[in-house]
């Protein structure tokens, strides 16, 4: 089998716990306009033009045997608990193949991270070659929700309850955004749903928004949609950690 990937490197607790080899699989199901990483949404790939250089399309197929040789080669550096983490665009797009890397990478005894939106119906599947489950939460409102992602809420709602009751460790996190999540309601809202997702195996975290991918939407040739009024403060952040705390919940430090 094949994975599309459209970038890859090691970074140190950001995607996973410890030091981790992380792969961008290519391909999203949602369109929310602050992505990070908008060349990773097309499947076919997005053509990219930067100043002075030739354009490109933004991913290559490596075979997962590839995939597998590598992240054993690099085994001494997965310290403090590292390990391969898959993250996207959608890691789930590339189900099948995510699933057989993902299980020959547990049987190499390499610890195994997963960063997904939640959409997939099949992800349960993946909860025993998945150390490390990292889900978004992006909204509590099913109406919203499909708004600004482009897809029901229904099936991430119950991939996350499912997790939560099942998989060891669940770390939740919800990108705080200007005009679209951050208002009084939605924190309280928030605030409930997370309480209902508790237990020692969750954890939550909160994403301050930013616009580091303004760029990259640029140079794909396309709009990006988001202004001034998405951009949260610092106080915000802060009320909102301690409002998760307070109901006893286990809030993920960055």
């Amino acid at each position: 089998m094949t994975l599309k990937l459209f970038q890859k490197g090691f970074n140190y607790s950001q995607d996973g716990q410890g030091n981790r080899l992380v792969y961008h699989l290519q391909g999203c199901n949602m369109t929310c306009p602050w992505c990070a990483n908008p060349e990773g949404m097309p499947m076919e790939g997005a053509m990219i033009r930067e100043a002075g250089k030739s354009p490109r399309l933004s991913c290559k197929v490596y075979e997962t045997e590839e995939i597998l040789r590598e992240a054993v080669s690099c085994v001494p550096m997965f310290f403090d608990g590292g390990g391969v983490t898959f993250s996207g665009g959608e890691a789930t797009c590339q189900f099948e193949a995510l699933k057989e890397v993902l299980t020959e990478l547990q049987k190499a005894g390499i610890h195994t991270a997963v960063e997904t939106n939640g959409t997939h119906r099949r992800l349960p599947e993946l909860f025993p070659c998945i150390d490390q489950l990292i889900m978004d939460c992006k909204h509590w409102d099913a109406e919203q929700h499909r708004k600004y992602t482009g897809v029901p809420f229904s099936v991430v709602y119950a991939n996350l309850k499912e997790a939560a009751a099942k998989h060891p460790r669940v770390d939740i996190r919800t990108p705080l955004i200007g005009g679209v999540n951050d208002s009084e309601e939605d924190v309280a809202h928030f605030l409930d749903l997370y309480e209902e997702l508790s237990g020692p195996n969750v954890t939550f975290e909160l994403l301050k928004y930013h616009e580091y991918g303004r760029k990259k939407w640029e140079e794909c040739g396309w709009t990006y949609a988001m202004d001034e009024k998405a951009h949260v403060t610092v106080e915000q952040m802060k009320d909102f950690q301690e409002k998760i705390r307070g109901r006893g919940l286990t809030y993920k430090k960055s």
